[in-house]
């Protein structure tokens, strides 16, 4: 009977797995909420999804909210052209089966509301995956919700940002901070929740309608 089991319950299992890898390697811009007027140090994470290798990476500052810095990354080449900043590969790239951080700030919208960062991803063999679609499309852009700033004394920059205005760079310290506040604002997809649910359903059919069979 558990053999009987665990193949009506490997399918669902199965998918699960995969819904959660394709979930999970998406081009994001992280936090996924910050304050209005802010400067927050956002990141973007790049993961390579293909046996080629990522060369090019092109990101799209929404409208309302302005560039101001970057942290050099080591064998990237940073250009700013208007709203558009790409960050170039001067040696191999972002290979197969890994990613890569780049880190930024950029002073948010004075307005309150949700700011989608349309990402364009270029591999080495000529390839474009633009990460520019709605939420729950295959390609979906990131979106962070820009919430009415409450009165601080710490002069407009958000609490999770680190301000390079004075030496151009960060201490161990402040990159760190921005992982940290990465990891505890980067949420896992409801999509990722449901899925699960309607696998243990199944499963859970699956097992009762078994089990009545064999009572009968």
């Amino acid at each position: 009977m558990f053999r009987k089991i665990a193949a009506l319950a490997a399918p669902a299992a199965v998918a699960l797995l995969l819904f959660a890898a394709v979930a999970s390697a998406h081009v994001t811009v992280s936090p996924a909420q910050s304050s209005t007027g802010a400067w927050e140090t956002y990141t973007l994470k790049v993961p390579s999804e293909k046996e080629s290798a990522t060369v090019q990476v092109d990101l799209r500052i929404p409208a309302g909210a302005e560039f101001k810095q970057y942290e050099a990354t080591p064998g990237w080449e940073v250009t700013v052209d208007g709203n558009k900043v790409s960050w170039i590969a001067k040696d191999g790239g972002i290979q197969a089966g890994q990613f890569q951080r780049f880190y930024f700030t950029a002073k948010n919208p004075d307005s309150a509301g949700d700011i989608a960062w349309d990402a364009y991803q270029h591999y080495a063999d000529g390839s474009l995956v633009q990460w520019s679609g709605e939420a729950g499309s295959e390609s979906p852009h990131s979106i962070t919700a820009i919430a009415e700033a409450s009165g601080s004394a710490d002069g407009g920059h958000g609490h999770g940002a680190a301000d390079m205005s004075g030496s151009g760079t960060m201490t161990m310290d402040e990159h760190q901070a921005i992982v940290d506040n990465e990891g505890a604002s980067t949420g896992t997809s409801p999509m990722l929740y449901i899925t699960l649910g309607i696998s243990l359903v199944s499963f859970l059919l699956a097992a009762i309608a078994l089990l009545r069979g064999r009572t009968e």
